[in-house]
């Protein structure tokens, strides 16, 4: 199973994609944030590790490709954070469009190769950005175009899209 879940800020989307793989033993729960010294994510990072099951792993990374290459069932929550510190990582935050989405489409089309043949289960979070507010600045517009390519190339490799809004599921 290969399910990339979406859904608005708040929506239930980690917890639906976390009871997806409840019962699956051994999960590797892929936080793809800012990986610095952020007391914020360190706090996040910490409250989903007390919410789960003491069999569940923690990786922090940005190398989404590697992170889905991990064996056993993963979850890779959130798809925006990673997008986030991808862009900060690389400084692309004032590059041209044309540039970050080279970049992106290059990371992203690496991960999903590893998706495309993983067998183990696997469950993708990330945000609808037609149900949020992004701001209508250029770094605005660029997350936003961003994360919908993200989105719809990486659901190319999954199995289902699961829309989650205020805690109920429709399955795409």
């Amino acid at each position: 199973m290969r399910v990339l879940v979406t859904g608005g800020v708040r929506s239930g989307k980690s917890r639906h994609a976390e009871a997806l793989l409840a019962g699956a033993g051994v999960v590797t729960y892929v936080a793809p944030g800012p990986v610095v010294d952020d007391a914020d994510w360190a706090a996040r990072i910490a409250a989903h590790r007390a919410s789960r099951s003491a069999s569940w792993t923690t990786l922090e990374t940005h190398d989404l490709a590697s992170a889905l290459a991990t064996e056993g069932p993963v979850i890779v929550d959130c798809l925006g954070t990673w997008l986030t510190a991808v862009l900060d990582e690389h400084r692309m935050w004032e590059a041209t469009s044309v540039e970050a989405t080279e970049l992106v489409r290059g990371l992203v089309t690496e991960a999903a190769a590893v998706l495309e043949h993983r067998m183990a289960d696997t469950v993708l979070v990330t945000n609808e950005v037609g149900l949020g507010v992004v701001p209508a600045h250029r770094s605005g517009r660029l997350f936003r175009d961003l994360v919908g390519l993200v989105n719809q190339d990486l659901a190319a490799a999954c199995d289902e899209v699961h829309l989650v809004i205020a805690g109920r599921v429709l399955v795409l």
